[in-house]
């Protein structure tokens, strides 16, 4: 079966938003890839985005959360999109608490998290980065999504 794995634009603090989400899910990076590292000449790379991130990988259960940081130029990515959000499935309601409760601080509750008309506990957030999250936990489905 394939797997999907969410991949964020940032504009210039992936690293911060990432040791945060590290913060929250625990774990180790997989992967970090600064843009000096790819710097060539024919891949010249300005002084100020030298340390920015090129590619950031965090697992996260049997998935990976990866990231970049856009280069200014190619422009500024939208922070207050709303076209997509990360759907996180939570293994129990303790769980789903402490990833609703922990990537939320700082942001923006839009739907508290709490039992759903559904039958399952979920909460939805834009966190203190811009980026929208929906934390689900359904007794009914473990393990089947």
């Amino acid at each position: 079966m394939a797997q999907i794995n969410p991949h964020i634009n940032f504009n210039g603090n992936a690293e911060e938003a990432f040791t945060f989400y590290k913060s929250v899910f625990g774990g180790e990076f997989a992967k970090i890839i600064r843009f000096k590292d790819l710097s060539s000449p024919e891949f010249p790379v300005s002084e100020n985005e030298a340390n920015k991130i090129m590619h950031i990988a965090l697992p996260v259960g049997k998935s990976i959360l990866m990231a970049n940081d856009v280069p200014e130029s190619m422009g500024r990515t939208n922070e207050n999109e709303n076209r997509s959000k990360i759907s996180i499935s939570a293994e129990s309601k303790e769980e789903a608490e402490k990833l609703f409760n922990g990537l939320s601080l700082g942001g923006q509750i839009e739907v508290p998290i709490e039992e759903s008309p559904w039958g399952s506990y979920f909460g939805m957030f834009r966190d203190k980065y811009g980026i929208e999250w929906m934390v689900d936990f359904d007794p009914k489905n473990i393990g089947q999504i």
